[in-house]
């Protein structure tokens, strides 16, 4: 998995069994994370927008992600003592550089075809297309193996990763299982840390701690017609980059101040879709890096109390991994010909198989 974050890369292995009563077990073995060099960032920040000569600097980029896709696995299959001849597929999510359901496309990058080479893996990749062609939003895909691992038969749980776009997955007992992006997560803390002091994101939101929420700021960002649509919706840089933050400064606002309105926009924004979509959540658990940011945390608990929130941690998968455990539950939908989306999340014409696979 790579992510809007733009981090890097995030390699988990995981095994998948079927328990007597049906119930899927997930258990990850193994995790291995490869970095992003800022070479590679910047371009692939470039290319979310037109530019010169822009389809062969697309698929340059995603020859190098490819490879380092395929140094994470190795990497990964080294550390475990695992022989590559035992893994059934990779899930590849690819790198998002556009997302524009309502126009009909969705562009994930990096060569599949030269991972499954590099590697000698069969390879499941482009996993959201199918889900737009049947109208949906082709996002987000993890609120079914959410349901899958960690649903409960008594207990309204809320799922809530906070990677570059933070998404909800809200799980119900009895009821249809809501799943959508409820806005920023961590995408624009981090450009705007990385803008001001250099550093690729903010540790444990102390930067904006030291800052103070600008209300005017905060209104205004929260005012975006994208809150006001109902779920089934997903969003992307399209929507929430820089220059939109920019456009909604003023010349005095200083950068730690914007840094604290950010992460209260975050907070906020999450909240607000939690009470809105989710009033009856019991439970809620947290993955992704935003699940590191204490400060972000705190205010989630102080908007949201008395609710239960805790690191996904607890249900017995890291928060650092759930993301990319979800895309390898992904490829084993597709390699047994079973549907990876809900319709009732995605909005979709009906249960998809998701994925293109390149065979070994």
């Amino acid at each position: 998995m790579s992510g809007t974050s733009l981090d890097g890369v995030d390699a988990v292995l995981t095994e998948f069994t079927q328990a007597s009563d049906q119930t899927l077990q997930s258990r990850v073995i193994n995790v291995h994370s490869l970095p992003f060099n800022q070479d590679l960032r910047e371009e692939l920040l470039s290319l979310h927008e037109s530019g010169p000569n822009e389809i062969e600097r697309t698929a340059l980029v995603g020859n190098q992600l490819a490879k380092l896709y395929a140094q994470a696995v190795n990497g990964l299959l080294e550390k475990t003592n695992i022989n590559p001849a035992q893994i059934s597929a990779i899930g590849c999510h690819g790198q998002t550089i556009r997302h524009r359901p309502e126009l009909g496309y969705t562009i994930q990058i990096g060569n599949a075809a030269l991972l499954a080479e590099l590697t000698g893996i069969t390879v499941v990749s482009d996993f959201r297309s199918r889900d737009i062609a049947a109208n949906g939003q082709g996002a987000p895909l993890v609120p079914a193996f959410h349901q899958a691992v960690f649903g409960h038969p008594n207990i309204n749980r809320t799922i809530i990763n906070i990677g570059g776009i933070a998404n909800l997955s809200v799980l119900n007992t009895g009821q249809e299982i809501i799943g959508f992006d409820s806005g920023p997560g961590n995408m624009l803390m981090d450009a705007w840390t990385e803008m001001h002091t250099g550093k690729r994101y903010d540790e444990s939101g102390n930067w904006a701690m030291t800052g103070q929420v600008i209300d005017r700021l905060l209104s205004k960002l929260l005012a975006h017609e994208f809150f006001t649509l109902p779920p089934p919706k997903s969003t992307g840089r399209d929507l929430f980059n820089i220059e939109w933050l920019k456009s909604h400064l003023n010349v005095n606002d200083l950068p730690q101040d914007v840094q604290r309105t950010l992460l209260a926009f975050t907070a906020h924004s999450i909240a607000d879709a939690v009470q809105k979509h989710a009033p009856n959540t019991e439970e809620i658990y947290l993955c992704g890096g935003g699940a590191f940011n204490q400060a972000l945390i705190q205010h989630l608990r102080h908007l949201l109390h008395p609710v239960k929130i805790e690191p996904t941690d607890i249900l017995g998968i890291h928060v650092s991994a759930v993301e990319a455990a979800a895309f390898a539950w992904l490829a084993r939908q597709s390699l047994l010909k079973a549907p990876g989306n809900l319709p009732c999340v995605t909005g979709a014409d009906g249960l998809r198989i998701l994925g293109a696979i390149y065979a070994c």
